[in-house]
C-alpha cells in the first residue's frame, strides 16, 4: 500500500516484557468496487502509517460481506480480501489473527472455507470447533479467540466455556491474557438483544466469570457498528467495529478507525485512530489512583471552588475525576430519588444537572444522570442497589475517555472496577462541566431531592489519565 503521509507514532511497550498491536474488525468487504471497500482502504492506509509497525494483527470478524449460499462467491470474497486488500502487509512478519463472525461463519459450508482460506491459524481448540477456535501464544503473552457462533451449542451468540477456561488455567504462567472474539458480552450504544447483538446472557454470565477468575486483562470484540470500552468486575470489553464497515451505530457519532494497543508489566494502553490518524479515544489501564483518603472533601452547600472543579473539564481527553461517597441509607421505603451530588453551570441555572449521583426507587439504586444540553433528555447510568438503613461506602469514577463506560463504580479502594449499565452512545465527553456543586440535596434547581439518609460525606479527586505514547 502506497503511504503518502506521515506516520503515526504507535504506543509501545514501557519495558521488555511487553507487545504492541493493532485490534480493527468489521470491514464487510471482499467485492471488488464496493463501497466499504474504499473505506476499509482508508482505515488499512492509517494502520501502515504506524511506526513502529505493529508486532502482529488481531481481527475479531467480518472480513468480508459473506451471508450467500454460494461458496464459490465466498471463496472469492476471501481471495479478494486477503490478496489484493489486504496485500499491503507482510503477513510473514506479522501475523494476522481472526475469529469466527456472523458474516464468515454463518453455516457449516462457510465454516469449511473460514478453516480453507485461513489454514494458516492454530489448529488447537475443541476438537469439535478445529479451526474456528484456537489460542496463540507469543512468549509471556496468551490469546485466546473463541468462536461466539459455536454450532454445537446452537450457532449465533453462543460460545463454549469449557475449554476456555482449561486453556487459560493450562497457561496460567502467561503473564499477560487475552481473550479475542466477535459478539460483545455486554450491549453497547443500547443496541441490545441476545443471541444477535450480544452473547445470550447466561451463557455471557458464564464466560465473563471464567476471564475474572483466570485474571484476564481484555476481551476485545466487535459487530457493533462503533467503538466501545467497558469494565466489569476489572475486566475492560474493548469493542472495536470500525474497519470499514460505512454504516455506524449510532450514525454521527461513531466513526470509522483502529485500536493500537500496547501491553506491559504496568497495563493495557490504547489509541483510537480515525481515517486521517486523528487520535479519537485513548486509556490506560489499569487506573492508578491515590488512597481515597487524601481526597478533598466536598461541603454540604453549593460549592463552586472545591477541588478547582470550575477549571475542570470532564469531557477533557483522559480526564477522570472520582468521588467517594459514604452515609446511612435511608429506611423509610420510600422511592423518591435523593441526591448525593448534583453539579450545574452557573449560567443554566435553570437547567437539569449537568452531572447528578443520587438514588433512586425503593431499593434504593446508586444512579447516574447527565445531561449534555439544556432542555434536553438526561442519559440514566445504573448501578448497584444500597440496603435500606444500612451504612454504605462507595465510589464513582467519571472518566473522560472511555465514553459511556467510562461512568464506573467501585465498593472501596481495593475493589475492583465495573461500568454501570446505560443506553447511551456517550459519557462525559459530552457534558458541561460543572461549576457548581451541591451535596446532599440542596433543593436549588430541579432533580436537587434531599438525601434522606445520615451522615452523608463526599470526597473528591482528579488526574489525568490519557494513554501517553
Amino acid at each position: 500500500m502506497a503511504n503518502n503521509h506521515e506516520s503515526i507514532q504507535a504506543l509501545v511497550p514501557r519495558d521488555d516484557s511487553g507487545f504492541q498491536f493493532v485490534c480493527y474488525a468489521d470491514a464487510c468487504s471482499g467485492v471488488p468496487g464496493a463501497p466499504h471497500e474504499a473505506s476499509f482502504a482508508a482505515v488499512n492506509a492509517v494502520v501502515a502509517r504506524l511506526r513502529p509497525q505493529p508486532e502482529f494483527i488481531c481481527f475479531p470478524g467480518d472480513e468480508i460481506r459473506g451471508l450467500t449460499g454460494d461458496t464459490e462467491t465466498l471463496r472469492e470474497q476471501w481471495a479478494h480480501w486477503l490478496r489484493h486488500e489486504m496485500s499491503w502487509l507482510d503477513r510473514q512478519s506479522i501475523p494476522l489473527y481472526h475469529t469466527t463472525a456472523n458474516h464468515t461463519t454463518y453455516d457449516s459450508e462457510s465454516e469449511a472455507v473460514f478453516r480453507d482460506v485461513l489454514s494458516h491459524l492454530p489448529r488447537n481448540g475443541p476438537p469439535e470447533q478445529c479451526g474456528l477456535a484456537y489460542f496463540a501464544r507469543r512468549d509471556n503473552l496468551l490469546m485466546v479467540f473463541v468462536n461466539t457462533l459455536d454450532s454445537t451449542l446452537g450457532g449465533e451468540g453462543r460460545v463454549e466455556t469449557e475449554w476456555l477456561e482449561q486453556t487459560l488455567s493450562d497457561h496460567s504462567d502467561a503473564r499477560y491474557k487475552l481473550v479475542f472474539g466477535h459478539h460483545p458480552v455486554h450491549p453497547v450504544n443500547g443496541f441490545s438483544g441476545e443471541y444477535q447483538r450480544e452473547i445470550a446472557s447466561q451463557n455471557g454470565r458464564d464466560f465473563w466469570r471464567v476471564l475474572v477468575r483466570q485474571g484476564v486483562l481484555a476481551y476485545f470484540c466487535s459487530h457493533i457498528l462503533a467503538f466501545d470500552v467497558q469494565v466489569h468486575d476489572g475486566v475492560l470489553q474493548v469493542l472495536t467495529a470500525g474497519a470499514g464497515t460505512a454504516y455506524r451505530m449510532p450514525e454521527g457519532i461513531e466513526h470509522l478507525h483502529c485500536v493500537q494497543a500496547a501491553i506491559d508489566s504496568q497495563g493495557l494502553r490504547y489509541q483510537v485512530l480515525d481515517t486521517s490518524g486523528q487520535l479519537r479515544e485513548s486509556l490506560s489501564w489499569p487506573l492508578s489512583l491515590p488512597s481515597s483518603a487524601s481526597w478533598k472533601q466536598m461541603t454540604t452547600e453549593v460549592n463552586g471552588a472545591a477541588l478547582n472543579f470550575d477549571q475542570i473539564d470532564l469531557s477533557t481527553l483522559g480526564r477522570l475525576v472520582v468521588f467517594k461517597m459514604a452515609g446511612i441509607a435511608d429506611a423509610s421505603g420510600n422511592g423518591a430519588p435523593q441526591t448525593l451530588l448534583a453539579g450545574w453551570r452557573q449560567e443554566d441555572k435553570n437547567a437539569l444537572p449537568s452531572v447528578w449521583v443520587g438514588l433512586q426507587g425503593r431499593e434504593q439504586r446508586l444512579c447516574v444522570l447527565l445531561s449534555q444540553a439544556p432542555e434536553r433528555s438526561p442519559h440514566l447510568w445504573l448501578g448497584p442497589e444500597i440496603k435500606s438503613g444500612k451504612r454504605f461506602e462507595l465510589q464513582v469514577g467519571l472518566h473522560g475517555g472511555m465514553g459511556p463506560g467510562g461512568i464506573m463504580w467501585r465498593e472501596s479502594d481495593a475493589s475492583v472496577w465495573s461500568s454501570f449499565v446505560a443506553a447511551s452512545p456517550w459519557g462525559t465527553e459530552r457534558v458541561p462541566s460543572p461549576d457548581q456543586w451541591s451535596v446532599g440535596g440542596s433543593r436549588r434547581g430541579p432533580l436537587d431531592q434531599a438525601f434522606r439518609g445520615e451522615d452523608l460525606c463526599v470526597t473528591a479527586h482528579s488526574q489525568s489519565c490519557q494513554a501517553s505514547r
